[in-house]
């Protein structure tokens, strides 16, 4: 008889933080362990929005130290952003706003390698996107992220903590893997504990404490992210 086959190893999870605006951004990240590197273009009055030849310079730099750049944007051309991921070597491409299922199939068509990713938004608790979860996925998406609508309307880099009894309220419309967002940082890791041990959890994804109170990523913030969201196999998460 042979002998049972060895566990799949688990899952890595992926730690993003968003919003990078420089190269000094770059180092800082690749220095202090995340994975992911969310960068702006097309988020109309961002603070960290980027110009096509901005957003390719630091997607190629952030190739080099090691990261994978993700494009974050609230556009909606499906031509546009393939052309896009195409000039800059992305392959991640986070649609933030309210986008259809029918441009992630159009994405899908135009950029088979690439992955897709499709903000969730969450507002007092309900899901505004939740009908219409079955359709991202045949379109062709890779992933959802879940982050918080502010009751004024404000999406992405709210600081505003999701609740973990709303995200697992959704989890069973989910066939496909999850980054979680909404306010975290190493103070409310262990809140979101049932949530990270579930096995479509893929990820968190951080800006707001990522910063300073200037809006600089700081090294200190970040490693402490990284400690508690990120950690070696043999570390402890905080």
């Amino acid at each position: 008889m042979s002998a049972p086959a060895a566990p799949a190893p688990a899952r890595p999870g992926h730690l993003k933080v968003c919003g990078a605006r420089t190269r000094a951004d770059l180092d800082l990240l690749a220095a202090t362990g995340p994975t992911l590197v969310g960068l702006w273009h097309g988020v109309p009055g961002g603070p960290a929005d980027l110009t096509p030849e901005r957003l390719a310079d630091l997607a190629a730099a952030a190739i080099r130290q090691g990261l994978e750049p993700v494009l974050v944007t609230f556009l909606d051309d499906a031509d546009h952003l393939a052309r896009l991921a195409r000039a800059t070597g992305i392959r991640w491409i986070q649609l933030h706003a309210y986008q259809s299922p029918a441009l992630v199939a159009r994405l899908r068509a135009q950029l088979p390698y690439a992955v897709l990713v499709k903000v969730l938004h969450l507002a007092r608790g309900r899901c505004l996107e939740r009908a219409f979860t079955p359709a991202y996925e045949r379109a062709g998406l890779d992933l959802f992220l879940l982050d918080t609508v502010t009751d004024d309307g404000r999406v992405g880099s709210t600081g505003t903590p999701l609740d973990p009894a709303d995200v697992h309220a959704l989890l069973p419309r989910l066939g496909i893997p999850f980054l979680l967002a909404g306010g975290l940082s190493p103070a409310n890791r262990d809140t979101y504990r049932t949530v990270t041990d579930h096995p479509l959890y893929a990820g968190a994804d951080i800006d707001t404490a990522a910063r300073d109170r200037t809006g600089r990523l700081t090294r200190e913030a970040v490693t402490a992210l990284t400690r508690a969201w990120h950690p070696r196999p043999q570390e402890t998460p905080a």
